[in-house]
Order: structure tokens, then sequence, then C-alpha cells
């Protein structure tokens, strides 16, 4: 007998920058070393609460653009910061196109050697993270392999967005979420994750690559009680995709950024095991999943 289809929800996430940001209130001090948690409000009159850990990221900056970033008034929407050898530092922000220059000198070999101590080990994707945190450092290389680039992106740990999506979780449908890059796929990734795990008493397994979950052998608390299985290669996630159904018995697999044909075919073969399944893609609307040989196979 064939096995039925299984069915997957599509979710579009938006833009950030055509969403306005929302008033944010703030502790007056945060501690160097600490978690900073700032409320904010939402239509409906609820409330999220980000975590980002700043103070961490910026420890890896020369000590000139972590002052610098630390008085930015608009440090709450710092996307990430860019260090170039021989250009100008450059920090971005969410809503906005553009960058900003952070300082007039240039980076220096020097000044890249002691951001790439400070942070782990980058594996095969040229990524890297720092110890309990969900930032992420990403490399550009030489050709002689050499880091002549790094750019610094914070991840935030978000709770309170996931009521956009919680009347989905209930029909038990395997969901992928679509958006560009920087939307906010994974922070959604990781706040599904907790739910899932704490407020409905699910098995949750969370594939990834130190993304979601953050670096470290401990998962970031961001995730709840979720357990996470990390990914030694990125060209072995749709081999430990399977290796969690078949060794852990997840009600709920989470899996970020499916890119390749292997992993799609993982995803199909994961739902039609019974077992939901939440993914993220890239793309701006449905048109781009169908049309893309390599992923159409999730729709």
């Amino acid at each position: 007998m064939t096995p039925s289809p299984a069915r997957i929800l599509i979710f579009l996430l938006p833009t950030p920058s055509l969403i306005p940001p929302p008033p944010v209130r703030r502790p007056h001090r945060a501690l160097a070393g600490t978690a900073r948690c700032a409320p904010e409000a939402v239509a409906g009159g609820g409330f999220v609460v980000i975590e980002d850990d700043l103070s961490e990221l910026l420890q890896i900056l020369p000590r000139d653009l972590r002052d610098n970033l630390q008085n930015e008034p608009r440090r709450d929407q710092l996307l990430e910061v860019i260090l170039d050898l021989g250009r100008r530092p450059e920090a971005r922000f969410l809503g906005n196109s553009g960058g900003q220059y952070l300082r007039d000198n240039e980076i220096s070999q020097l000044e890249l050697e002691e951001a790439q101590r400070a942070v782990g080990e980058f594996g095969g994707d040229n990524r890297a993270g720092i110890e309990g945190t969900l930032h992420r450092i990403s490399a550009i290389r030489s050709r002689k392999g050499m880091v002549v680039g790094l750019t610094c992106r914070v991840g935030r740990a978000v709770n309170g967005h996931v009521d956009m999506v919680r009347d989905l979780l209930n029909y038990k449908e395997s969901i992928l979420f679509l958006g560009r890059p920087g939307v906010g796929k994974t922070t959604v990734m990781r706040e599904i994750a907790r739910v899932l795990a704490d407020e409905f008493q699910k098995r949750v397994i969370v594939d990834t690559s130190n993304e979601i979950g953050g670096d470290g052998d401990i998962p970031h608390a961001a995730i709840g009680g979720a357990r996470r299985m990390q990914v030694p290669e990125p060209s072995m996630q749709h081999r430990v995709m399977i290796e969690a159904v078949e060794n852990h018995m997840p009600e709920v697999v989470i899996v970020d950024e499916i890119g390749t044909e292997a992993e799609a075919q993982a995803c199909r073969s994961i739902a039609e095991r019974g077992v939901m399944l939440i993914g993220t893609a890239h793309g701006e609307r449905l048109a781009n999943i169908i049309k893309n040989p390599v992923l159409s196979d999730l729709v």
C-alpha cells in the first residue's frame, strides 16, 4: 500500500524592514557578562522578552569598536558587525539596508587574529560561535585559507513571538518557514522548540550546527527542554536527521536551513513516518520553493 503524502504547512515570514520596531523598556543598567533582557510591547497589549547576551559578542571586538557600540542608541536593533581586512569596520541594523562605519581606521590582520582567538573553532561551514550564547561568527577566507573577514551576527532568544503560529502547532502538521536571510526564522525555531518541549510536553529533537541551540555542548536555555543533536559537518545534516528519528523516538524534529536535495528528501521521509517536522528555507514566497528543483519536493 502506498503511504499517503505528508502535508506540510508553509509559513512566510515578512522582511523586518517592513515592520516598525516596537517601543523597548530597558533596565537602567546591564551588567557586563550578563544577558540583557528587554520586554517589548506588541499588538494586543502583550510583551515579548528578548535576551541577547550582547556584551559577550562585543568582547571579541577591538576595544574602540566595543566602546562605540556600547554607547550606540540603536544597539537593540544591531544585526551584525562586519570586520574585513583592510576595510573600515561596519555595523548593520535591523530595518536598514545599509551599514554604519564604526571608525575611520581599517581592520588589521592582528585585530582579526585576536577576534578569532576569542571564539570557538570554525567548522567546515566556516561558522563558529561563542560558548553559552546564540551569536554566530562566520569567516571569509582567502585562496590560501587565511581568514580575511568576519561577520559577527547577533543571536537573540525571543520569548513571546510563537503566538503567531501557536494554533498551527495544535494541528500536529509539519511546518516550513520561508524568508530571506535575517528575517528571524531561526529565532522563531528556538521559541517553537521551547514551547513544544516545555508547554506541549513533546519529545523534541533539534537538529542543528549550533545555530538554534547555541555554541558549546550544553544547549542554550532558549530551546527549553528540547534535546539537541549537533551536526559535525554541513554535508552530514541529512544523515543526522534520519538518525534522530531512528535512535531517539522524537515526536518533533526541528531543522534549520534546509538547502540540499538530500536534506529535502530526509524531511519528506521524516514527515511520512508520522513525525512532526518544523524547518526553515530561504525564499520570499511559495513560488521560490516550487520553482527550486532541489526544494520543490518539500511541497
